[in-house]
């Protein structure tokens, strides 16, 4: 277990309960699970082909290595959040969640063939709003899509959109270009259009090397190496003149830490003063862009161990609305339900559980307006 897991594990740490979990992973479906929510022709094709008996599973390193399932969690398939009943039992009850966000890792979104990706993604969301939403009213979800085929990502989220209980779309970190690039901007507009965020998850493809000067040799290089691919994603999103194009974009990084950003702004926003002329679209310093329009899920905490090196961070950053609460279940973060550090303090904690959730997801903030009304 890593150093800021014990020492998380080793503080006090302050209550979740009634907090909104924006980062929660039920085990993705067997393949065979997904046929009844497949076409004809894709589930002819998919038992003819024998991909019905392939796992489609999307994880960066084994499903039992620590990293990946904490210890407690893990269930006897090697998926951790297998059945709704494990994730009640080990996520929603013992936080006292009152809402979660499913984001189902899946590896339909990171398929060569645009179509097979599109089908797959289809039978995911729908396998997510049958067999987990309509079962447990504390659980929301992500319309996961493919980003490589805009057009396709679009349908699906116009038809997932009808569902209020989908709150946001989901892409991954790593995909074939930048994600500023205007190739992406229709999804951006269509997600914006139906008032959800666009959760940018860590993952990816692997098309290309996590690293800017190639292919590394161990995981420890590709684990570190996450933090500057969202770097470079959120640069590119901003300078590319995304927040220009679409106003009112919100944007969701999971998994993707926050103790980076200070250095982040820093030099985003000394370099942008002098080459501003290149990006006239881009109008004011690109941290003010970031604390408007970008929110960061609360784990995985990547602090050094000084008891008041978190607390500098966070003044650093100077903004109290980027974090969203998320456990991360399965992954091992942090242990016990110790998922707040007593770092935070009540007032940000309570920005962290509810409030800034609720100003990033139009969608729940609807449904507590209908709760406070009955």
């Amino acid at each position: 277990m890593n150093e800021m897991v014990r020492s998380l594990g080793n503080e006090p740490g302050l209550s979740t309960i009634g907090g909104i979990d924006c980062d929660l992973h039920p085990a993705p479906p067997a393949t065979a699970t997904l046929l009844p929510y497949l076409d004809e022709y894709w589930r002819e094709t998919f038992v003819m082909r024998g991909v019905d008996r392939m796992s489609l599973a999307m994880t960066a390193s084994p499903p039992r290595a620590p990293i990946n399932v904490r210890a407690d969690w893990k269930a006897a398939s090697g998926f951790a959040g297998d059945t709704l009943e494990a994730v009640r039992a080990q996520a929603l009850d013992p936080f006292g969640t009152r809402l979660a966000i499913c984001n189902v890792l899946h590896g339909s979104m990171i398929m060569h063939s645009d179509d097979m990706a599109a089908a797959l993604c289809g039978a995911v969301n729908e396998w997510l709003a049958r067999e987990w939403l309509d079962k447990e009213p504390r659980l929301r979800g992500s319309i996961i899509v493919s980003a490589q085929n805009a057009d396709l990502a679009i349908a699906e989220i116009e038809k997932r959109a009808a569902d209020p209980r989908f709150v946001q779309v989901m892409i991954l970190a790593q995909n074939d270009e930048p994600l500023g690039r205007r190739r992406y901007w229709p999804i951006y507009e269509a997600a914006a259009r139906n008032r959800l965020p666009l959760c940018i998850h860590a993952g990816g493809s692997n098309r290309h090397a996590p690293t800017a000067t190639g292919w590394p040799s161990f995981f420890v290089e590709a684990y570190v190496a996450q933090a500057s691919i969202f770097e470079s994603q959120l640069l590119s999103l901003i300078a590319e003149g995304v927040f220009h194009k679409v106003p009112d974009l919100k944007v969701v990084f999971a998994e993707s830490g926050f103790t980076w950003l200070p250095s982040f702004f820093w030099r985003a926003d000394k370099t942008w003063r002098g080459v501003r002329a290149e990006t006239p679209w881009v109008t004011e310093q690109p941290s003010d862009i970031v604390k408007r329009h970008v929110r960061f899920t609360l784990q995985p905490v990547e602090a050094p161990l000084e008891t008041d090196a978190l607390t500098r961070t966070l003044e650093h950053i100077d903004c109290d609305d980027l974090l969203l609460f998320s456990t991360d279940y399965p992954h091992a973060q942090f242990e016990g339900t110790k998922a707040l550090s007593a770092r935070f303090g009540e007032t940000l904690t309570k920005k962290i559980l509810i409030d800034n959730p609720l100003a990033t997801y139009p969608r729940i903030a609807a449904d507590f307006e209908k709760e406070a009304a009955r």
